[in-house]
């Protein structure tokens, strides 16, 4: 899937746990990865490309979408499935995302 451009977002990778999928804002649900708009470091800055980059190598094939509701953004809350396993757990077992576990955690040491 390509990475998000700047102008109209049809299909593409925002960040490493935002995409939209044909004009629909989805926030993976389950996982947080690093902040790529707002970083606290330049450490996390870097892990915040390298997660957007994974999971465009990920989402680049077949993706079904699980629903679960929306966020207080507006964002629909999914799990995103690929012949591979859903995406967000992809993410975590390489590194690349935590467990979201109701709270951000500092990327930055």
């Amino acid at each position: 899937m390509p990475i998000c451009g700047k102008g109209l977002r049809v299909t593409c990778v925002v960040d490493g746990d935002t995409v939209w999928i044909e004009r629909e804002k989805i926030r993976l649900l389950g996982i947080d990865t690093p902040e790529l708009s707002q970083p606290q470091c330049a450490q996390e800055a870097l892990q915040a490309m390298e997660a957007r980059d994974r999971l465009a190598q990920i989402l680049d094939g077949r993706v079904t979408i699980e629903r679960e509701g929306q966020d207080r953004y507006g964002r629909t809350l999914a799990r995103l499935h690929t012949p591979d396993g859903e995406a967000g757990d992809i993410l975590v077992r390489e590194g690349f995302a935590r467990v979201w576990t109701g709270r951000r955690e500092p990327w930055c040491r």
